[in-house]
């Protein structure tokens, strides 16, 4: 159990003459004034409209924490302080180093999370607008698993719509065969390019893409061949991404999978009068049981509010994104039974997930009832100027390019402090620096903020930035080989003996592991496990500044040691949740 849940429980049996309550102790913000602490007094005496220092003085009375802690102390309006004892803190500690989990509980009633993330587009390269929706649903999905749900990696790959018939077209009529070998997705974007382009100055060519479109959509033998081709070199690309990010999926199922059952959809939701007809095209509208400022099918605007309705089939009989959403929700559903899904997308996407859960729940009430379903969405990456970030000429930054200049710029800063390595490890290092770089600076922010891309920043030793917990891990594992070198024998059994309070201090950090890493599925933020890894190793460095290891004895060594693995062991083990790998040397 962690130190919190251990504290909770206490305090709901010392609260339980208040009825049923909900206790929430966590660690203190500013530890001057004790370890962890709760605010449930002021909480009950809200409810029971009493004086809030009564209350906890009522529920101190009443604990039975003196095995753990110091006497409670109860501050401000009411809330209660706890102070861990030192020698409770030993024990608990050493108890932590053999577990294999680093104190991370187990829950109680294990999810199946559905993970909807990544989505790229078949024939177009994936570029920096993947990043996010990637990264953080990678970690979402690492961290998920590891606390023990069972979780379905699920890549929604855009491969069907209106682009296709363009794309066969190009492919047609304007296909340079030996660009196509040597780069498929830049000359698939370079036809796309040239005859979307065409087809707004040209109807005969527009007219020519609908065709082609139609062919393709009514099973033509040699459109689906050449719409498979596409998809076989675009999944070869996404598979080289992926491969380079550690990024993995258990389905992708792309948007042509569903398109079979989109009739059925639309036909259901028309049956049900979910879906009624306007200006010869399908739409939602609202159903007037929510409060306008809560409906996504209302907008408001100087006049007042106004239907906001979402499109279901297009005046041509057309599908679109919501239907595809609709079938593609019923099927995961159906398919899986899980207990939440989550959508990562960018926060453009925010009234389109609205309104799809909202009419999912109307269609299908009872499969409704039985799942979360949350879109996880995230702000932009910007340049220097405050604007989306872009290459040097204006264009959309490739995203292995991207990657490739991480490793490069990480290379260039190993061989300046290592030299001597030999190219082959300064390369490796550079690897899993560089592309940890790019996912940490990602991370850290909150999700839904907008943040400045920057080289300089992301890849410093300095701040909070993954080189500078990869340089913590590194700086640990150093020790040990020194330790190695001068015959001391390390093993994390041994007596654990904490005085010094920078010992305390770090031993805390370490047992907050447990409380932070569930925390982030909460509300579904990575930073959190980002801040608090930062934090860990700010900690370890200002206890080997005033705590020296290899030159302390006996249980004073020993216990000194297992601080520093345990530290190197959360560190490796919290970046690996972030999709993020630590070299041994840097």
């Amino acid at each position: 159990m962690t130190i919190s849940s251990i504290l909770e429980s206490k305090v709901r049996a010392a609260a339980s003459g208040f009825g049923a309550v909900d206790v929430n102790v966590q660690a203190a913000n500013d530890t001057r004034f004790g370890d962890y602490q709760t605010n449930i007094a002021m909480v009950l005496a809200k409810q029971q409209k009493a004086n809030p220092r009564q209350v906890a003085q009522q529920i101190i009375d009443k604990l039975d924490v003196a095995d753990m802690c110091a006497p409670p102390e109860i501050a401000g309006a009411g809330f209660i302080n706890f102070r861990l004892k030192p020698e409770w803190l030993a024990q608990h500690f050493a108890s932590f180093l053999g577990d294999q989990r680093l104190g991370v509980p187990q829950p109680e009633q294990p999810k199946k999370i559905v993970i909807d993330f990544s989505s790229p587009n078949v024939a177009k390269p994936m570029h920096v607008g993947h990043i996010r929706s990637t990264i953080l649903g990678d970690a979402l999905a690492r961290i998920a698993s590891f606390v023990g749900h069972d979780v379905v990696r699920d890549n929604h790959i855009g491969d069907w719509g209106t682009q296709f018939g363009m794309l066969l077209v190009g492919w047609k009529t304007e296909l340079d065969k030996a660009a196509l070998a040597a780069d498929p997705l830049g000359e698939m974007e370079r036809i796309y390019k040239l005859i979307s382009a065409r087809c707004k100055e040209d109807p005969a060519t527009l007219e020519n893409a609908r065709q082609e479109l139609v062919k393709l959509q009514s099973g033509d033998a040699e459109n689906l061949a050449l719409w498979q081709e596409m998809q076989r070199l675009s999944q070869v690309q996404f598979d080289t991404i992926y491969g380079r990010l550690g990024v993995k999926f258990d389905v992708a199922l792309g948007e042509s999978f569903y398109n079979p059952q989109l009739k059925s959809v639309v036909e259901e939701l028309r049956a049900r009068g979910i879906a009624t007809e306007s200006e010869g095209a399908l739409c939602v509208f609202s159903d007037g049981t929510t409060k306008p400022e809560e409906d996504p099918f209302l907008i408001k605007d100087k006049e007042g509010w106004r239907p906001n309705p979402a499109l279901v089939q297009k005046s041509d009989g057309a599908a679109n994104y919501t239907t595809t959403d609709l079938a593609t929700l019923e099927y995961r559903l159906k398919t899986w039974s899980p207990d939440e899904i989550i959508y990562v997308t960018d926060g453009r996407q925010q009234l389109h997930f609205r309104q799809v859960f909202a009419i999912f729940r109307r269609w299908h009430a009872d499969l409704a009832a039985k799942v979360r379903l949350a879109h996880v969405w995230f702000g932009s990456i910007l340049g220097d100027d405050g604007k989306p970030f872009k290459t040097r000429s204006g264009e959309t930054v490739k995203l292995a390019e991207l990657l490739d200049e991480a490793e490069e710029r990480a290379l260039k800063i190993v061989t300046e402090k290592n030299a001597e390595l030999p190219e082959t490890d300064r390369r490796e290092i550079a690897r899993v620096v560089g592309l940890g770089a790019v996912k940490y600076a990602d991370l850290v922010p909150n999700r839904q903020s907008d943040y400045i891309f920057s080289w300089d920043k992301m890849l410093s030793l300095q701040g909070n930035t993954a080189p500078y917990l990869q340089y913590s891990y590194v700086r640990i594992r150093s020790i040990f080989r020194k330790a190695a070198e001068q015959g001391v024998q390390f093993t994390s059994a041994g007596e654990i003996v904490l005085t010094e309070p920078a010992e305390l201090t770090l031993a805390k950090k370490l047992l907050q592991f447990g409380e932070v890493v569930p925390q982030v599925l909460d509300d579904y933020r990575p930073n959190v496990l980002a801040t608090y890894l930062y934090e860990l190793a700010s900690t370890f460095h200002s206890f080997f500044e005033s705590c020296p290891v290899l030159k302390s004895e006996g249980a004073t060594q020993s216990s000194r040691l297992a601080l520093c693995d345990a530290t190197a062991r959360v560190l490796k083990q919290g970046l690996g949740l972030l999709g993020i790998e630590v070299p041994e040397r840097m």
